[in-house]
């Protein structure tokens, strides 16, 4: 009973720690698309795409030569 007990606090307590470890992107595009991603996108590829997921857990790869910008959200 007692793991059970300790279990469900510690396992909130890992999930919160790991959800503060990402950091918003906004990845906007030379036509002017944004997208608002949940971690920092994967650097381009060696096919020279960049890959990320966006906030709706759409996955988005878009040639780097589209990307006129890569920030942290404000």
């Amino acid at each position: 009973m007692k793991i059970k007990t300790l279990g469900i606090p510690l396992a909130v307590a890992a999930l919160l720690a790991l959800g503060g470890c990402s950091t918003q992107t906004v990845v906007t595009l030379q036509n002017g698309t944004q997208y608002l991603t949940k971690d920092m996108p994967k650097t381009k590829t060696k096919d020279g795409f960049y890959e990320f997921e966006d906030i709706s857990g759409a996955k988005v790869k878009v040639r780097a030569d589209e990307v006129a910008t890569v920030r942290e959200e404000d």
